[in-house]
């Protein structure tokens, strides 16, 4: 694992980043051998760390077969690297992307995945036929490197338009399935996060949904919608989606478009934040960030503050109007939090859902 620390950033930031790329990487399937943390005024344009500090990294990685670096490096940079390392050189972009394809389930999912992969590949196309760029162009100087390179490109170029097709195919289904719910008066509340945060586990506990959880990055890819009683008889939708990250790759904010749409959809957001990771502020702003990208900056929210199990106490500080202390694993303030969906809801659509309220029970033992 390498990663660069500029000369204004903290530190402990630098470093817990690095530690969210070994676990990225341990989610991928790889065993961390080390990690090696630069320091720079600005990456090298041409090795991202530098010649000396590469040739350094390249004296030391007996038995490593894979070198990921904290940043997204161009396809020179790659080349490079990979020219003086002699070993295979992933950015955290590929790695999020690798991550992605394997917890692919759906055929959307899938298709959202190749979309982002595709639209990552396409510019660094041109660091493997980098043996055959002395050929050039023109009359008299076509070869078989551009020939070969243009020909990927073209078949890149007509995948990713029939990907987005079928995307939009996708969408518009989405909106049809959605035409029947805006019928009925049910509310939609979204569970947003950090990825690993509990989104999946909330779900579950709220709804007994049986969605897949696991302590480990982007456990889930495919957004899940349940209905939900709330303690005065209203029912309400409630769905689970794909987890924010730090430096998330635009390609899949952009190739996840369809699956965020359900975000959009929502009248009311619980972001949920796991206050026992040390870096909870920097999770909860990475996660501001991709909403305000998204455009959903303003859509209500309560703050549901999850893992108060691994605390001693709850911190006062997650006590509020619109902010509820909770475990998703032992059930403790789910209760509360089914209250504050109810007061928020009140507060930002007034959507009176109806119907029984025999969703929201759950084991007795919570």
């Amino acid at each position: 694992m390498v990663g660069l620390r500029r000369p204004r950033q903290p530190r402990w930031e630098a470093e817990d980043a690095l530690e969210e790329l070994a676990q990225l990487a341990r989610s991928a399937g790889a065993r961390v051998h080390g990690m090696i943390l630069q320091e720079r005024q600005a990456p090298d344009p041409r090795t991202c760390i530098g010649r000396g500090k590469a040739e350094e990294l390249a004296a030391g990685l007996a038995g490593v077969h894979v070198v990921i670096f904290d940043e997204e490096l161009s396809g020179s940079q790659q080349r490079n690297l990979e020219d003086l390392l002699q070993r295979k050189v992933v950015d955290r972009t590929g790695l999020i992307l690798d991550i992605f394809a394997q917890r692919a389930r759906t055929r959307e999912a899938k298709l959202q995945v190749e979309l982002a992969q595709l639209d990552y590949m396409l510019p660094r196309l041109v660091g493997g036929w980098a043996h055959l760029e002395r050929l050039g162009g023109g009359i008299g100087t076509r070869g078989p490197g551009e020939t070969q390179l243009e020909s990927d490109r073209r078949v890149i170029r007509r995948r990713l338009t029939k990907i987005r097709g079928d995307l939009e195919r996708v969408r518009r289904h989405r909106a049809v399935l959605r035409r029947p719910r805006q019928k009925v008066p049910l509310a939609v509340v979204a569970l947003v996060g950090y990825t690993n945060a509990g989104k999946s586990s909330l779900l579950n506990a709220l709804t007994r949904a049986g969605v897949y959880e696991a302590d480990q990055l982007f456990a889930t890819l495919d957004p899940t919608i349940r209905r939900l009683g709330l303690p005065d008889g209203r029912m309400v939708l409630l769905s689970d989606t794909v987890g924010f990250i730090r430096k998330l790759p635009h390609q899949l904010v952009a190739a996840f478009k369809a699956t965020l749409e359900e975000v959009a959809a929502a009248d009311l957001l619980v972001h949920v934040v796991d206050v026992s990771h040390p870096a909870m502020a920097q999770q909860m702003e990475a996660v501001e960030g991709v909403l305000a990208e998204l455009g959903l900056a303003r859509v209500p929210r309560i703050e549901a503050y999850n893992k108060v199990d691994r605390l001693p106490a709850p911190p006062p500080w997650a006590e509020g109007e619109a902010k509820v202390a909770l475990s998703a694993k032992t059930g403790l303030g789910l209760p509360d939090l089914l209250k504050a969906i109810a007061r928020a809801l009140d507060r930002a659509v007034g959507v009176k859902a109806r119907g029984p309220a025999r969703e929201a029970q759950w084991p007795a033992n919570r």
